[in-house]
């Protein structure tokens, strides 16, 4: 079980993380690559021990596989990690004390609803004088391209001006504003 994450890099994955592990009374060191780690996690890592001159033992692992927790004590870490934004140590001890082991069903089933890339685009012109602006379909292009890499592409059919300013246009109306928060059970 991954205790702490004492570094993550974003770009290339590369970690050192403190793990418990059968077997050993003190934590060990374990440098890998993960997509995303946090404590509390269960791990399964395939490597080698290494003795490192500056950081002393640990395991380099080739292969690295993380799964969600299923002990009370790891749920606590994982929830406690900061990995779901919104829950701090205090809020996972009171979550694991309502709903014990189920409690990631009870915030999967209360999470906000993943919002779609918007439908239509609103662009106007560069030229805040001009005003002219139009609603255009936002399906000819991929949902991941950023709309500033559209804006200077545009041609203003009244002023002719080059350039535009480019807005999500969501449809607020399959958008829902507010999600109920977790309900503690009455004990």
């Amino acid at each position: 079980m991954v205790e702490r994450v004492t570094y993550q890099n974003a770009e290339n994955g590369f970690c050192v993380i403190r793990v418990k592990t059968r077997g050993h009374r003190d934590l060990v060191t374990l440098v890998g690559y993960a997509a995303t780690i946090s404590a509390g996690e269960w791990i399964t890592a395939t490597g080698d021990w290494v003795n490192d001159r500056t950081h002393g033992r640990q395991f380099k692992a080739r292969f690295l596989k993380t799964s969600t927790p299923t002990s009370n004590e790891g749920i606590e870490k994982y929830l406690a990690s900061g990995m779901i934004r919104g829950i701090g140590p205090v809020y996972a001890k009171k979550l694991l004390r309502a709903f014990g082991d189920k409690v990631f069903g009870v915030i999967g089933r209360n999470l906000p609803p993943r919002r779609k890339p918007p439908t239509d685009l609103l662009v106007y012109c560069a030229d805040y004088k001009c005003s002219h602006g139009l609603r255009m379909s936002a399906d000819r292009w991929v949902d991941n391209i950023r709309l500033s890499d559209l804006e200077p592409l545009f041609v203003c059919q009244a002023c002719s001006r080059r350039g535009a300013d480019i807005r999500p246009d969501w449809d607020w109306d399959n958008i829902r504003e507010s999600v109920t928060g977790v309900h503690f059970p009455k004990t």
